[in-house]
């Protein structure tokens, strides 16, 4: 998966609590196992005004004006800002998957559902929790400044806005370990792979039996 270090981003809002990832990407896209692709179904029943479909040609579908990501603003956005609660529901990991594939690469909210939070940073899409005032000031001043841009800054765990006030946020140190260095379950375990390898062999040396070759 891509790193995570520092992060420039034009911020879009979803002035929503308890989005849940149904309304992320609905049940009907999770037929796939592929992590890309589903960008274009992202929040697909907000997103459109008729029913999606896998397979579906989104580029004739009629857009729903009055859904946030479609406002010429927020187009190409990284950073989305939303309510408590975030990523609530199924713990589909095709939710992360479709933010990500939509052009997302951080997240701001005061809270995320456990599952989701963690998904996220398994496929490199930085979760950052917020105090709910400190989300409301931010929500108001995307409203008044078309352009709104936010600078995330993951080693050093901050926020920082246009004005310059800058916000610290908390982050597993786990969790941060993996989005700077872009490893995933697979990355992780591979960075023991010379003690998996001395394992192996040492179980090959004290129970020959097991191993046909």
């Amino acid at each position: 998966m891509e790193k995570f270090d520092r992060l420039d981003g034009l911020v879009a809002p979803m002035d929503r609590a308890n989005v849940d990832t149904d309304s992320i990407i609905p049940k009907q896209f999770l037929k796939s196992i592929k992590r890309s692709g589903f960008g274009p179904n992202l929040f697909d029943s907000w997103r459109y005004l008729d029913q999606g479909e896998p397979g579906k040609d989104n580029r004739g579908r009629p857009l729903n004006p009055d859904f946030v990501l479609n406002q010429p603003r927020y187009q190409g956005a990284q950073i989305l800002l939303a309510r408590e609660n975030f990523g609530c529901g199924s713990s589909r990991e095709h939710a992360p998957w479709a933010l990500l594939d939509y052009g997302f690469r951080a997240l701001i909210a005061p809270s995320f559902a456990d599952i989701f939070y963690n998904n996220s940073c398994k496929n490199g899409l930085l979760a950052v929790e917020l105090d709910a005032a400190v989300v409301s000031q931010l929500f108001g001043e995307v409203a008044e400044q078309p352009g709104y841009r936010l600078n995330l800054n993951l080693p050093a765990q901050t926020v920082t806005t246009p004005s310059g006030q800058v916000f610290r946020f908390d982050i597993d140190p786990l969790q941060k370990q993996r989005l700077l260095g872009g490893l995933d379950e697979i990355g992780l375990t591979l960075q023991h792979a010379e003690k998996i390898k001395a394992f192996e062999a040492r179980h090959r040396e004290c129970q020959p039996w097991l191993f046909s070759d």
